[in-house]
């Protein structure tokens, strides 16, 4: 069993500070099952949009895992804030984290 959408961000955020990185939410979701979205700020005008990986992608070892894939790398903040809105219009029980680290991190396991 998978845990929560909100129990899985507020330990996304300590991690984030964790390492040394600031992280917000920027919109909170559904609790229980909302997807999440993930905008890492590389604090030089681009940043990196993670979206939750296809379904296709989850093996058997580990089918409760929360997986991603970056779906816009360098972008500017204009694509990102289109991106989301596309997002949030499509599901409006997303949750949004925003991570702001000059080195891109994302600390998340990606495809």
């Amino acid at each position: 069993m998978r845990v929560t959408s909100a129990l899985w961000v507020g330990a996304y955020v300590r991690r984030c500070f964790a390492a040394g990185a600031m992280a917000v939410v920027m919109r909170k979701g559904a609790s229980e099952a909302g997807a999440i979205f993930i905008v890492v700020d590389r604090l030089d005008g681009t940043s990196d949009f993670y979206a939750p990986a296809p379904q296709a992608i989850f093996d058997d070892e580990r089918p409760t895992d929360r997986r991603f894939e970056r779906v816009a790398e360098g972008a500017d903040a204009a694509a990102i804030t289109e991106r989301i809105a596309r997002e949030t219009k499509f599901d409006p029980d997303v949750w949004i984290v925003a991570v702001e680290d000059r080195d891109g991190r994302s600390f998340v396991d990606d495809i």
